[in-house]
């Protein structure tokens, strides 16, 4: 792990908040050391000041904290976010404000989570007819209620 050119790095490397907890917090990290405003409906790019190396055979994936979800309405764009192992650019988090009012990112709030996670690659093959399964082809609530 290191820092982009400009970072913040006062803030330390991205923490686990418990002993049981599995993501480690991101930060919001401007290089102008201001803030932001996440108007509702709008996606913002977050640099978090860090640049990884992780190891073949792992990926990180980037999550929404609850409590943001929850409270505010700040999600991921693409949650989860994934962040494979050949990648050595900045580590950005794509903010979305599904709330109704505008909320503040200030340099530093903690924005998401990052959980290091093993990959396993699949081979592909084509075949001309899928074994049967008592569920079938049924989905989108056919197991239940769909709540």
């Amino acid at each position: 792990m290191t820092w982009d050119e400009g970072a913040d790095a006062s803030f330390g490397l991205p923490a686990y908040a418990t002993l049981g907890a599995a993501g480690a917090d991101l930060r919001a990290n401007f290089v102008d050391r201001g803030d932001v405003l996440v108007q509702p409906g709008a996606r913002l790019l977050i640099g978090t000041g860090l640049r990884l190396a992780i190891p073949a055979g792992y990926e990180v994936q980037i999550r929404p904290r609850s409590g943001l979800a929850l409270k505010h309405g700040i999600t991921l764009a693409n949650a989860p976010g994934t962040i494979d192992s050949d990648y050595r650019g900045a580590l950005g988090v794509i903010l979305l404000n599904t709330g109704t009012e505008a909320f503040q990112i200030r340099h530093g709030d903690r924005i998401a989570q990052m959980v290091v996670a093993p990959v396993v690659q699949a081979e592909f093959a084509l075949v001309s007819e899928l074994d049967t399964t008592a569920r079938g082809a049924g989905g989108f609530g056919s197991t239940g209620r769909g709540s």
